[in-house]
């Protein structure tokens, strides 16, 4: 599967945002997605994973309210919809995906990664 991620720019603290991740292939149902991120200086770190229906999601505390996942098998598309993001949010944001059932949130876990799109936060 092939991944590209857009929708990044630069957001004031408190406004909202959307991220978007369109995977090519008829088997996007089939994989677990995530999105990571990265910002400069520090290490890769989860974000967020949707299971292959987007029945089961999971967040890493620290956008936990603040952002939600979602997935449209139809379009072979995820989405991050940013709500509230902080200064703290700004990194290159990659969208992920693993073929399986499990849900991990390592992104030694994720087979196929789609290049970055920057999210800048204004304060």
């Amino acid at each position: 599967v092939q991944l590209q991620a857009s929708g990044g720019g630069l957001v004031q603290a408190g406004g909202s945002l959307r991220l978007s991740c369109a995977a090519s292939g008829r088997t996007f149902s089939t994989y677990v997605m995530g999105w990571f991120r990265q910002a400069p200086g520090k290490e890769r770190e989860f974000v967020a994973t949707i299971n292959q229906s987007g029945g089961s999601t999971d967040y890493a505390d620290s956008v936990k309210g603040r952002f939600t996942i979602s997935r449209d098998n139809a379009k072979n598309t995820m989405y991050l919809q940013m709500n509230g993001p902080k200064p703290e949010d700004t990194a290159v944001y990659f969208c992920a995906a693993r073929y399986g059932i499990a849900m991990y949130r390592g992104n030694g876990r994720f087979e196929y990664w789609g290049p970055g799109t920057q999210v800048t936060v204004s304060s």
